[in-house]
């Protein structure tokens, strides 16, 4: 099974950056979508930004719109989520998935989904 492992977590002030890094234990995602989520305590994880290896296509939720980027190195072996302008209601732990579609990526589990285990993102005011 495919394992993921995030990296790039921290404590920031709020307009900084952080870019966190998302890379399968193996040489390849196997999945054709990558994305992002994020959790607070007591929420449901929410979809922040999911790729399309095939066919490039970018989602991003209302929230992070014009802030946040999600990418692919040019090997497709490591996936980034650039933070820009960060703000104190970004404080949260940060999940890369890997998963065949976006309606699975809907659902808060699903058989066919890689997780990665969390890294912590933390912006002070």
């Amino acid at each position: 099974q495919i394992q993921l492992v995030e990296s790039g977590g921290g404590l920031v002030q709020a307009g900084g950056s952080l870019r966190l890094s998302c890379k399968p234990s193996g040489r390849t995602f196997g999945r054709n979508y990558v994305c992002w989520f994020r959790q607070t305590p007591g929420e449901e994880r929410d979809l922040m930004a999911a790729l399309s290896r095939i066919s490039d296509t970018i989602y991003y939720a209302d929230s992070v719109k014009g802030r946040f980027t999600i990418s692919l190195d040019s090997a497709k072996t490591t996936l980034y989520l650039q933070m820009d302008s960060l703000k104190p209601e970004d404080t949260a732990v940060y999940f890369c998935a890997g998963d065949i579609n976006l309606s699975t990526l809907r659902k808060q589990t699903s058989p066919t989904r890689a997780w990665g285990r969390g890294t912590q993102v933390t912006v002070s005011s």
